[in-house]
């Protein structure tokens, strides 16, 4: 069988209300992430990795960073017919934006009509993971299934936080039921204490997809929702398929990190995504270059460490530290440290993120916090470590006790204050 004509749409319009206040000015995929990274760099590193080079992607809310970040970055010469392009929302259909993940592509048709594809890949943009397409492609075809849905194991206990499926006892590779965060399912039978979790992602037979997301158009109690109307309309007529990510293989993988996935839609789900990359064997290692994550590479020198005026040397463990980062005296400690961070002496940073271009004078304390980009923590003052004065001081503290300070912020008692002006 002739390998199927690909094309694979990318959904990156989401708002990412769970994530404020990192997305107050940007698109949920443009958020940093890793160091060096932003969330949508993981998805297509897989898709490019996986030999797929027709790609879109579909934006919308605040996506100036977002689109920058993709022009600058993915860039294929043309020759050979490989592009990724950004696609904002263009109202081609009536005066509306797009209204739902169904929407955007039904919006978008014409991209699929100009690419005339055999096989629609859709994917969505902000997870964590590393994932061989290809192979769900081929089980795709295999399957004689309209529709295949990608699906994670999960312990029974998150049933209640993700589209849940439901497998044909007769047939296990077959969807018999889709159901949107359910309080409670059955174990599989080789797992009775896991479930299987939508990821997000799904390959099509292009002239389904075109029927299903033209039909949905027309179905006014639909709420437009690729999870939440077009599978379970698949499932309904018998033509969904599921695809086990355990089954899915990547060069370098090891057992400890093959199947490791992360939605990172809430605040501490993105702390404690960043949390699995700093152990000496992390859950999902960075550094497996035989599946690589690319993303863009700013000219900047190594990161460096030194003893400040008072011999205080500059040291980090059990960290990520970023090119043009500068730890002059500080000290820093299980936390990811990105792109031209300054630490100044006595300053200590612990088991926090410190996204681009942070300021952290001397004295400082940071613990289990995370500082956007631009922040400047004076001498002296501390983040994290009282979390009660932090919300009073207008932070974002979630329920486990993790300080957020938005972009562009001073630590101080007026955190609202533009420092711009």
């Amino acid at each position: 069988m002739p390998d199927p004509k690909v094309l694979s749409i990318v959904l990156a319009g989401g708002e990412g209300k769970r994530l404020l206040p990192l997305t107050i000015d940007r698109a949920k995929p443009a958020v940093p992430f890793g160091g060096t990274y932003r969330l949508i760099d993981f998805v297509l590193s897989n898709l490019v990795n996986s030999g797929l080079r027709a790609i879109v992607v579909l934006t919308q809310y605040k996506s100036h960073s977002l689109d920058r970040h993709i022009s600058e970055t993915w860039r294929f010469s043309s020759q050979l017919g490989n592009y990724i392009a950004s696609v904002p929302a263009q109202q081609r259909v009536g005066k509306s934006w797009f209204q739902g993940s169904a929407d955007a592509i039904y919006q978008s048709l014409n991209l699929v009509y100009d690419a005339k594809p055999d096989v629609v890949v859709v994917a969505g943009a902000d997870h964590v993971y590393r994932m061989d397409f290809r192979q769900m492609i081929e089980a795709h075809m295999n399957s004689g299934a309209a529709c295949t849905v990608a699906a994670v194991r999960q312990p029974l206990a998150l049933s209640d936080q993700f589209g849940v499926i439901e497998t044909d006892p007769n047939d296990p590779e077959r969807i018999a039921r889709f159901v949107e965060k359910p309080e409670t399912t059955e174990g599989l039978p080789d797992a009775p204490g896991e479930f299987l979790a939508s990821m997000g992602n799904y390959v099509f037979d292009a002239r389904a997809l075109v029927g299903a997301v033209r039909a949905d158009a027309g179905d006014q109690y639909s709420k437009r929702d690729m999870g939440g109307d077009i599978i379970p309309a698949f499932v309904a007529r018998g033509e969904a398929g599921v695809y086990d990510f355990s089954r899915n293989t990547v060069p370098g993988a090891s057992e400890r990190d093959k199947d490791y996935w992360r939605d990172v839609g809430t605040i501490d789900a993105f702390y404690d995504a960043h949390m699995d990359l700093i152990a000496p064997v992390p859950l999902f290692n960075l550094y497996n270059m035989s599946w690589p994550l690319y993303t863009r590479h700013t000219v900047l020198p190594p990161a460096k460490f030194i003893h400040d005026v008072d011999n205080h040397p500059g040291r980090a463990v059990d960290s990520i530290v970023a090119p043009g980062v500068v730890v002059s005296g500080g000290y820093v400690e299980g936390s990811v440290v990105s792109d031209a961070v300054k630490i100044d002496s006595l300053a200590a940073v612990s088991s926090s993120i410190i996204m681009n271009d942070v300021h952290i004078g001397r004295g400082a304390r940071v613990h289990k916090a995370i500082l956007d980009k631009n922040v400047f923590v004076p001498p002296g003052e501390t983040v994290g470590i009282f979390p009660e004065l932090d919300a009073e001081r207008g932070f974002t503290v979630t329920e486990s006790g993790l300080t957020v300070v938005a972009k562009n912020q001073v630590v101080d008692d007026n955190p609202f204050e533009d420092p711009w002006l």
